[in-house]
């Protein structure tokens, strides 16, 4: 759904603190979902059906499958399938977070047949497939409106409430109804219409819609029924939130978005960087998967592609986004292909796929995340630490270790190159460039060059 952001958290320190290990104790005891082996060095895509296409079907999606594996994806998450409400409809086609049936499939993507066609192609790709569910709210012309009326919230007056936020607050969502979470009826069937879709069309998890406004004990119900027989079962909550991962395999990382389009845009420092990590440090379980993402479909729509957002500076933030601990890199739609436009919510607008490619940048990205351990998500991966340099508030670098692997990450977000001096190098020794392939040998202290809106990824 689109978004009402709040401002950045207050108090985040514009200078960088002295260099941590970001996988130091943590200080919350938050209980934490199992996730799924196959997740551990994953990479998540997510698909606008509607608009990847000219057909905008999900057979014509499935032709892509191929590619997106070779970019290196290994899940897929697909934006709301069912038929969308006509009630209140927004634009020509209407929001498709506004479900008429939560077991029905939009005919104009194709049917149930052609779904199933599709998850099953990915399967045999290796791709897992999750499904964007939308519990907070539905159309106001699905059946559950007449045939439950109690399973939505009522105003005073007796009429049906439109959506609020995660937050609880009030939104221009007109086009949705807001569900009834006291009623215990309403939530069994909700799990039994999630269940259909694990069960019958073959998804292996869920996208949750604005998770933080369903309570928290009915994600431990819902996780709970959900695993009975899909032990694999991903999940991933619209919410910034630590208590959110007993029930979710992932969150979203909003804040650190924000704060790259800030740095990107020179209006914070990139010390803002290691307070940001502090704070996760201290607030989530050591284990918790953080998505991290330079666009998605609710930033391209309504706040612009990287492109706007970011310029030049789009790739080393996205390298943070693929690198930082606990980060699992989201890619959107058109993103590899440098789709500049905001693509309309409500109607067909079918991306552009003819801007330069930028596949060969993310595939080596998404290479690096899979071959690497120390870049493995959650605490599978490699402890952070932050790598003293004098490359003032326009340059970031630190190194993640685990084992035999040393990963450091080097990003540059001046319009001009930099030649840094580091020190405190733990790892000293023959690096080599995951991009270029040339070696380098870095010794304890020394120098490193990066260009200019650039970064230097080196693997030993």
């Amino acid at each position: 759904m689109r978004k009402l952001f709040l401002p950045l958290v207050a108090g985040l320190a514009l200078s960088a603190p002295a260099p941590a290990p970001y996988a130091a104790a943590q200080s919350v005891a938050v209980a934490q979902a199992q996730h799924p082996a196959w997740a551990r060095d994953a990479v998540i895509y997510e698909v606008n059906v509607r608009q990847y296409t000219p057909a905008g079907t999900f057979a014509a999606f499935q032709q892509q499958l191929p590619r997106l594996r070779k970019l290196g994806v290994d899940m897929l998450w697909l934006m709301p399938v069912q038929p969308i409400g006509k009630a209140n409809r927004k634009g020509s086609l209407g929001s498709y977070y506004s479900v008429a049936d939560y077991r029905g499939v939009n005919a104009e993507y194709g049917n149930a047949a052609d779904f199933k066609a599709l998850t099953a192609a990915a399967h045999r790709l290796g791709m897992k497939v999750i499904l964007d569910w939308v519990p907070n709210h539905s159309a106001f012309d699905n059946p559950w409106i007449t045939q439950h009326p109690d399973w939505y919230v009522h105003r005073p007056d007796g009429s049906i409430s439109n959506a609020r936020d995660n937050e609880g607050r009030a939104t221009d969502w007109t086009d949705v109804a807001e569900l009834n979470y006291d009623n215990a009826a309403m939530r069994l069937q909700m799990i039994a219409d999630m269940r259909y879709w694990l069960d019958s069309m073959g998804v292996d998890g869920f996208r949750c819609d604005v998770a933080g406004g369903v309570p928290y004990d009915f994600w431990r119900q819902a996780r709970t029924a959900l695993r009975a027989g899909h032990r694999g079962l991903f999940m991933l909550a619209e919410a910034e939130d630590p208590k959110m991962h007993e029930f979710f395999d992932m969150t979203y990382g909003w804040e650190l978005h924000h704060l790259l389009n800030q740095v990107a845009q020179g209006k914070a420092g990139t010390g803002v960087l290691d307070a940001y990590l502090a704070k996760q440090r201290q607030s989530y379980p050591a284990d918790a998967y953080r998505m991290y993402f330079t666009s998605n479909h609710d930033e391209n729509s309504w706040n612009g592609s990287e492109f706007e957002r970011m310029g030049a500076n789009h790739k080393p933030a996205f390298v943070l986004a693929a690198t930082l601990q606990n980060s699992m890199p989201l890619l959107y739609t058109g993103q590899e292909a440098s789709m500049q436009k905001r693509l309309r919510f409500f109607d067909k607008d079918t991306v552009d796929w003819g801007g330069a490619s930028l596949a060969d940048f993310y595939r080596t990205l998404f290479q690096l995340k899979h071959r690497q351990a120390a870049l493995a998500n959650g605490a599978a991966g490699g402890t952070q630490v932050t790598l003293k340099t004098d490359g003032g508030d326009k340059v970031y670098a630190f190194t993640r270790t685990r084992g035999a692997s040393t990963v450091l990450v080097a990003v540059n977000f001046s319009d001009v190159a930099s030649t840094v001096t580091y020190q405190g190098l733990q790892r000293p020794g023959g690096y080599t460039d995951g991009f270029t392939k040339a070696t380098i040998e870095l010794p304890p202290a020394g120098k490193l060059a990066i260009p200019a809106h650039g970064y230097r990824v080196l693997v030993r």
